[in-house]
């Protein structure tokens, strides 16, 4: 139940934040376009929205398993190391997203004490800054669920893009092959 409203929240928060800043983006480029003058904040803006976009997309990424990966070395294993290879990975995966998890909570507690903001908007960077312990620790609990569903089935990831359309392209090749 909590990973489902999780799961939820998280794509509504990257489709907002891409929404969002492509929404303020058109805005900045019309009103310069048709006014000479843009929007003075919009660039700032735009940018803290990808970085949360970009924290938040890269958890989704390690979720659904749509990160880009180098395997040759994991696919040309025997399975026994295979195995091993795969739980160190998503292991080292873990204390990566975990140690910058750890470490961006507490400069968002540094700047937070500094009382910093940013130039355009005025808003408190600590605020945006939240970006790296959120979006980390989030990938760091989707690095521990990858890597329990693994150790339970032996599978990667619950989503297993591809495979449907290979087994759909072989229906075909079939049936076409049958008299």
């Amino acid at each position: 139940m909590i990973n489902r409203i999780l799961d939820r929240l998280e794509e509504i928060l990257i489709t907002t934040f891409m929404a969002s800043a492509t929404l303020v983006t058109f805005a900045a480029v019309t009103m310069r376009y048709l006014g000479g003058t843009g929007i003075s904040w919009a660039q700032e803006l735009t940018i803290y929205l990808f970085i949360w976009m970009a924290k938040f997309g890269a958890a989704y990424g390690v979720r659904t398993g749509i990160h880009i990966g180098v395997d040759f070395v994991v696919n040309a294993a025997r399975p026994s190391i295979k195995r091993l290879l795969i739980i160190a990975a998503m292991s080292l995966g873990v204390i990566f997203t975990g140690v910058i998890a750890f470490f961006g909570a507490r400069w968002v507690i540094f700047i937070y004490g500094t009382g910093q903001i940013s130039p355009d908007l005025e808003w408190p960077m600590w605020v945006i800054y939240l970006a790296i312990p959120f979006g980390s620790g989030l990938m760091c609990y989707r690095f521990i669920q990858a890597m329990l569903l693994f150790l339970k089935t032996g599978h990667v990831h619950t989503h297993t893009y591809g495979e449907e359309e290979d087994r759909e392209v072989d229906v075909v090749h079939e049936k076409e092959a049958l008299p």
